[in-house]
């Protein structure tokens, strides 16, 4: 037997529909950019980090994953503000909806909503002047501060239209649902061009941190049957095996990383302007044994 639903029960069935499509809407574009800003920054910062010291980042093999983990650690605090101050602005816009759906200071409301907009818009074009007006050189933060101009500015236009709108009027919903894209798509550009700005004096200080602290890292000692003819400075090579069974050993080495397939170590006293970097197969031609740095 079947059942017929009221006219009002699919009413509230639609409005169910059309909240949980607006949240999907809000939710979905920002987790989309965080994954991408979260890949595109470890990859940054890691082509900075690997040019700095004279490599490529390919010759690493990192995945997407890999990326994303050496990314997180350095991107939690910026995030951890981020979702702070989206979650002032969301109780904020709140708060301001309430007033103007009781009918309540909507002047006030219009006057401030103009003057953040005006504000917002001019910190943005300032910011964008001053960068137009240094070529080639980085200018950290900027894209972040542009970016947050136009949100501000875009958020305050957005109150006036609801301050000086009739309550219950039907709102034009295609040019506002183009324009709000099209601040969404310059936004996400900011914030790219800011994360790879960022990202870059981060892999660059990375470099700068190995040459200050290379000897914290891992000590390695490499056993192979066949010379290696590591040139490294203080790398030293030893005989460790006879004529019949010929083993060279190799000292004066540190751990860098493990990935792709290689092994990625540093030599004692490394340095960006005369350190070498050694890149040994991980295929079990060669044997390393690795010590803690505070033992020696």
């Amino acid at each position: 037997m079947s059942t017929v639903q009221e006219p009002e029960e699919r009413s509230i069935i639609n409005t169910r529909w059309q909240r949980t499509l607006e949240v999907l809407s809000v939710i979905g574009p920002p987790l989309t950019v965080a994954t991408a800003l979260l890949v595109y920054f470890g990859w940054a910062r890691t082509d900075a980090q690997a040019k700095a010291m004279g490599l490529d980042v390919s010759l690493f093999g990192y995945t997407v994953q890999d990326f994303i983990l050496r990314s997180i650690q350095s991107l939690f605090q910026p995030l951890a503000w981020l979702v702070v101050i989206g979650l002032l602005w969301l109780m904020l816009d709140r708060a301001v909806s309430r007033l103007l759906e009781a009918g309540r200071h909507r002047k006030p409301v219009r006057l401030t909503a103009t003057i953040v907009m005006f504000l917002g818009f001019a910190y943005a074009a300032a910011m964008w002047l001053a960068i137009s007006a240094r070529p080639g050189q980085i200018v950290l933060y900027a894209p972040f501060l542009i970016a947050g101009g136009l949100v501000v500015g875009a958020w305050g236009l957005s109150v006036r239209r609801r301050a000086v709108e009739p309550s219950g009027r039907a709102l034009r919903i295609t040019p506002r649902a183009l324009e709000r894209s099209l601040v969404f798509v310059l936004v996400t550009l900011l914030l790219f061009w800011g994360t790879s700005d960022y990202a870059q004096a981060l892999g660059r200080g990375a470099a700068l941190d190995y040459q200050e602290r290379s000897s914290l890292l891992p000590t390695a000692v490499v056993y192979s049957k066949e010379r290696l003819a590591v040139t490294a400075p203080n790398v030293q090579e030893e005989s460790a095996g006879s004529e019949a069974a010929p083993l060279y050993r190799y000292t004066g080495l540190r751990l860098l990383v493990v990935s792709g397939g290689r092994i990625f170590l540093l030599n004692d006293g490394w340095s960006l302007a005369r350190g070498r970097v050694v890149v040994l197969p991980d295929d079990g031609s060669v044997r390393v044994e690795y010590g803690n740095p505070a033992a020696d």
